[in-house]
């Protein structure tokens, strides 16, 4: 029985995730050891892994998803603080609000909303 599942991101400059996943997303650094920083909160979720051949209306794949409670307040902070936003804010048909945005290490990342 599979407990959780991580997300490991190479990265030279662990400080560089700080902005992003803890000042926008607001994840906490619950590990943080120097050569490896983890970041989470306490928020229970099904354990999930998908494979896609296209992210969606035609888009890229997505390196990672993340379903937040206010998609538009984060997407004005992205837009804030510089990131590129690769697919902008939109209400997809599959009942979702998502957009997409470059993360620190060049990562594609599908911010969502479930509708």
């Amino acid at each position: 029985m599979v407990k959780r599942i991580v997300a490991n991101i190479k990265a030279e400059d662990l400080s560089m995730a700080d902005h992003f996943y803890h000042g926008i997303l607001g994840l906490e650094i619950i590990m943080n050891h120097g050569w490896i920083k983890t970041f989470g909160s306490n928020e229970e979720s099904k354990v999930q892994i998908s494979f896609a051949m296209q992210g969606g209306n035609d888009t890229p794949v997505p390196d990672l998803s993340i379903e937040v409670d206010d998609v538009e307040a984060i997407y004005k902070k992205m837009k804030d603080s510089g990131f590129e936003i690769t697919y902008d804010l939109a209400d997809e048909e599959w009942g979702v609000r998502r957009f997409f945005v470059r993360d620190p290490f060049g990562k594609l990342i599908n911010i969502l909303s479930h509708e």
